[in-house]
């Protein structure tokens, strides 16, 4: 991806003991973007992102934000960073406002003109003045979110943000980001171990497993990753017809996503999949013509993120 490079991290390694938890991980994050750092509960995530907020030392490897490094230039580095590990931290008995005004006069040089514009960007206005206790699990995350994006950061760091929300909050909180991300050009990295959600959020991922960078790519490379092969949805007038055909051409026959109980698709014809090389299309249509079948419809399936996911940990872990 082309721009400009926030967060930079190299051969990232951390040990506990004999255990090595996180190994040579390498990766950068872009202004503008909410990049996704996925893998399964215990792969690796947190401890990497301790260690880019500073709450852990690597034991080797290089973290830049901004171009500062993190063991040379903290404060410069952290100055650039907003963050919320697990849940965030508010004072239940104040409110949503007072909460920020005395986390920005911690911060320093944080006016009231920006304590109403981060209120208005996380869609507060309304509640604001009311006591945290009262906020939803929802609300108290767009009020972390406010809190750290207070002093303007250029990358804002969120671990596992979706835990615990509902499904209304999970969109809130999506929206939120992606405007964050195209409106103000932070940098947003996302942990999660939700394959979903990644997919809906973000615009890059980066899969690590067991402390190993597995893959870093879009999430439109991801959809593809798992080779060139590709999935065809075929609605044909004889299933019979199109199986042997695909059989002659050495071509395996999967499940139909959409088949009903009866074999019947909604049109009248009934659906039979074949997984094959997109370059072979023409070829395979006009055998199936030339075999007295009718092709009513055909679509391509990529593979799911889930498949995907798989091929690159080998199965591993825990995953949604």
């Amino acid at each position: 991806m082309n721009g400009v490079k926030v967060l930079e991290v190299r051969g990232l390694t951390k040990k506990f003991g004999k255990r090595c938890v996180v190994n040579d991980a390498s990766f950068d994050v872009y202004e503008g973007e909410v990049f996704g750092f996925l893998g399964p509960n215990g792969a690796g995530k947190t401890t990497t992102i301790k260690m880019i907020l500073g709450f852990l030392f690597p034991d080797a490897g290089e973290i830049r934000i901004c171009g500062s490094d993190l063991r040379t230039r903290f404060e410069d580095a952290m100055a650039n960073v907003g963050g919320i590990v697990e849940n965030p931290d508010m004072f239940r008995d104040f409110s949503g406002l007072d909460n920020l005004k005395m986390y920005a006069a911690l911060q320093g040089g944080v006016t009231q003109e920006r304590i109403d514009e981060v209120v208005r960007t996380v869609g507060l206005e309304n509640r604001i003045r009311d006591k945290v206790r009262k906020y939803s699990l929802g609300m108290k995350q767009r009020l972390g979110v406010a809190q750290s994006i207070l002093h303007k950061p250029k990358l804002l760091i969120l671990d596992e943000p979706t835990n615990g929300l509902d499904p209304n909050g999970i969109r809130e909180l999506r929206l939120l980001l992606r405007k964050m991300a195209e409106q103000e050009k932070v940098a947003v990295f996302v942990s999660s171990h939700l394959l979903a959600e990644m997919d809906m959020m973000c615009d890059r991922v980066c899969i690590i497993d067991n402390g190993v960078i597995k893959g870093e790519m879009t999430v439109e490379e991801l959809r593809h990753a798992g080779g060139s092969e590709r999935e065809f949805a075929y609605t044909v007038d004889d299933t019979v017809k199109a199986e042997k055909i695909f059989a002659d051409m050495g071509l395996e026959t999967v499940p139909a996503f959409d088949r009903s109980a009866s074999g019947q698709a909604a049109d009248g014809g009934a659906e039979v999949a074949v997984r094959m090389d997109r370059e072979r299309l023409a070829e395979v249509n006009k055998a199936l013509i030339s075999g007295g079948v009718n092709i009513l419809t055909v679509s391509e399936r990529g593979h799911s993120l889930e498949e995907v996911f798989m091929s690159l940990t080998g199965g591993g872990g825990s995953i949604e």
